[in-house]
C-alpha cells in the first residue's frame, strides 16, 4: 500500500504519543484519539490504511472501532493492543477483523511487521510465548469470569474440585 495514514487508538496519552512518534519516524502518517467517540469521528472523516487500536478504553472497547472501519474500508489492516490480555479478547478481535493481537507495551518494530504482513500465512512466532501454565491460568480465569466469578460453578464446568480451584485461584498468575 503506497497511503500509510494511521490511526492510533489509545487512552494512555504518554503510551499514545510515543507510538505516535515512532510510527511518524517509520514513515506513517498519524492521526490519533484518546476515547472511542473520537476514534469513530476520526474515520467517519477518513478511513485510514492502518489502525493500531487499544482493547480497553474509559468508554468502551477498541472493537467498537473494529467494526466502523470494516463497515467503511475492509481492506484496513488493524492491531489490537492491550494491557489486559486473554485469550477470549484475542480471539473476538481476530474474529472482528484484526490482524493480530499483541500486549502491551509492545514493539514498534513488531507493530510495523504485523501490519505490513501479507499473504494469507501465519504471523512469525512471538520471542517469548505463554507457557502452558499461563495458557491454563488464563483458561481458568476465563470460565470464572464467564460463570460470574461463581467458584462451584466454575469448578463443576471445568470438572475439578472445589477446593482445587479455590487453590489454583488465590494464587498469583504465573509469570510467563
Amino acid at each position: 500500500m503506497t497511503d500509510k495514514s494511521l490511526l492510533i487508538l489509545d487512552d494512555d496519552a504518554p503510551l499514545r504519543n510515543r507510538l505516535k512518534r515512532a510510527m511518524e519516524a517509520r514513515g506513517f502518517d498519524v492521526v490519533d484519539a484518546g476515547t472511542v467517540a473520537e476514534g469513530i469521528e476520526l474515520v467517519r472523516k477518513s478511513v485510514p490504511s492502518y489502525a493500531i487500536l487499544d482493547m480497553k478504553l474509559d468508554d468502551g472497547t477498541g472493537l467498537t472501532l473494529v467494526q466502523e472501519l470494516r463497515k467503511r474500508d475492509d481492506t484496513c489492516r488493524i492491531v489490537m493492543l492491550t494491557g489486559f490480555g486473554n485469550i477470549a479478547t484475542a480471539v473476538a478481535a481476530v474474529k472482528a477483523g484484526a490482524l493480530d493481537y499483541l500486549p502491551k507495551p509492545a514493539d514498534p518494530d513488531q507493530i510495523v511487521a504485523t501490519l505490513m504482513q501479507t499473504g494469507d500465512g501465519m504471523p512469525p512466532p512471538p520471542q517469548d510465548p505463554m507457557s502452558a501454565d499461563r495458557v491454563r491460568w488464563e483458561h481458568i480465569q476465563r470460565v470464572y469470569e464467564q460463570c460470574g466469578r461463581n467458584v462451584s460453578e466454575t469448578a463443576r464446568r471445568l470438572r475439578m474440585h472445589r477446593r482445587t480451584l479455590q487453590r489454583i485461584l488465590s494464587k498469583h498468575a504465573p509469570r510467563s
